[in-house]
């Protein structure tokens, strides 16, 4: 008798905790397909074009989609001058968002682009549910992008400093590995000079990244970078990140925009 009263609350118990699962599982399900807001903001001599493929499949899944193009660079190449910033730049993505009212956000910075998000999120923390670096530099106070850049890409800009150049002119495509030689063309049609001075200024930062309850680094194995090893290693450590891997070049989004799209959904 005392089994079959056993029997019958853990049946009960049971039963009354299905339908909490149900809903738990149900509630998981409708937010993953909630729509979320993307703003997509793009690396060095690239503009919003880069983002074409991966925000096309974003849009086509029902999320609203904002690709930045930052001033001096692409579209608005015709406003390059000496006055552009570090600072210029972080105010395009803050301005971005009080003027479009985006709020609960997923912020994506693709290579240069960590730079500026990283700064805006001291004013935009509070808009943002998450923030993506995708083979991006993720810099810490007081730094600046002379600092970190490959030797390479250092010598593009002491050389055109040296000229009295306010931009240094983008390097050949190829250098950021893709699959298809049409994809390296294209990306290689499209890129602008990027402006010195957002290399030249250190960045401010008192916190509000961190302050991002969820953080993500997305590594592309196929590019050759030490410092975004180092990211890697660090961030894979530190709570609050993931970390991911994709078997990708540099410019992923142009590469491998199906993969791109998946992954940005994940951690959104």
């Amino acid at each position: 008798m005392q089994n079959s009263k056993r029997n019958f609350l853990a049946t009960t118990a049971l039963g009354a905790l299905a339908p909490l699962a149900a809903t738990s599982a149900s509630a998981q399900t409708a937010k993953d397909k909630a729509p979320r807001t993307f703003v997509l903001v793009h690396g060095a001599w690239h503009g919003a074009w880069c983002w074409a493929r991966v925000a096309d499949r974003l849009r086509q899944q029902g999320h609203k989609v904002y690709a930045i193009t930052l001033t001096g660079l692409a579209d608005r190449s015709h406003l390059m001058s000496d006055a552009i910033t570090l600072d210029t730049h972080i105010t395009d993505i803050v301005n971005l968002f009080k003027w479009e009212d985006i709020d609960q956000a997923v912020l994506v910075a693709h290579s240069y682009g960590g730079w500026p998000v990283s700064g805006a999120l001291e004013q935009i923390h509070d808009k943002v549910a998450s923030v993506i670096y995708l083979d991006s530099f993720v810099p810490e106070n007081g730094q600046s992008g002379a600092d970190l850049v490959s030797p390479g890409l250092r010598k593009l800009l002491d050389d055109a400093m040296a000229q009295g150049q306010v931009s240094r002119n983008p390097p050949k495509a190829e250098v950021f590995v893709f699959d298809r030689p049409e994809d390296a063309a294209w990306v290689t049609s499209k890129m602008t000079a990027q402006p010195n001075r957002v290399a030249l200024q250190k960045i401010r930062l008192t916190g509000g990244r961190e302050k991002v309850a969820r953080k993500a680094y997305i590594r592309t194995t196929r590019y050759k970078n030490e410092r975004f090893d180092g990211y890697v290693k660090n961030l894979g450590q530190t709570p609050g990140w993931r970390v991911h891997e994709l078997d990708a070049g540099h410019d992923a989004m142009v590469d491998k925009p199906e993969e791109v799209t998946r992954l940005f959904l994940e951690f959104a």
